[in-house]
């Protein structure tokens, strides 16, 4: 049973099981799925400034920060006692455009040459890391979700904000993965 937990498992059983996520917080209590909002919350139960933004009873979404404090432990759990210990697939083509690029070492979840310490000092490693950071957490706010509470709840609810910002999302993704990471990996 284990050794299925550490597959992959195909789009067509994380997807349906992801997507009941949504039928299941409404059933429960008419909640909504979304992680951005969480750090809202957080700031408003600690920062006891005078800021319209966070005045507002964070208490009833509390179940909202045990969702996500869920999420980290169980992250912890998997990178712990879940992890894969072969190579990380990736197809033959993206491999052979990434080593132009000098990234080679598939052994973690992400590029070890692109995601390290020693790289966040780097122009490269800060613009990936520090800048890309921000870029998502200003879009994050600027389309008032994420990508999981807009493509996943916002969707699900037909909800005209969240295609347009899922639209935006998937072309953003689309252009930096194509057209900006290039120029910034061969800097």
């Amino acid at each position: 049973m284990l050794e299925i937990i550490k597959e992959p498992w195909p789009w067509y059983v994380a997807g349906p099981l992801i997507g009941l996520t949504v039928p299941v917080l409404l059933i429960l209590g008419n909640k909504t799925f979304g992680i951005s909002s969480s750090l809202r919350h957080i700031c408003a139960a600690c920062i006891p400034a005078n800021i319209n933004f966070f005045k507002y009873d964070w208490k009833k979404e509390i179940w909202n920060l045990f969702f996500v404090l869920g999420i980290f432990f169980g992250g912890l759990i998997a990178a712990q006692f879940l992890i894969n210990p072969g190579e990380i697939i990736v197809n033959p083509n993206l491999k052979a455009e990434l080593a132009t690029y000098g990234i080679t070492d598939y052994s973690n979840l992400v590029p070890v040459q692109l995601m390290n310490f020693e790289n966040l000092l780097t122009f490269k490693g800060f613009t990936t890391m520090i800048v890309g950071g921000f870029l998502v957490g200003f879009g994050t706010r600027y389309a008032g979700g994420c990508t999981s509470g807009h493509a996943i709840m916002g969707l699900s609810n037909l909800q005209w904000p969240s295609l347009v910002a899922t639209i935006c999302f998937m072309i953003g993704g689309f252009l930096m993965a194509n057209v900006i990471l290039p120029i910034i990996l061969s800097l």
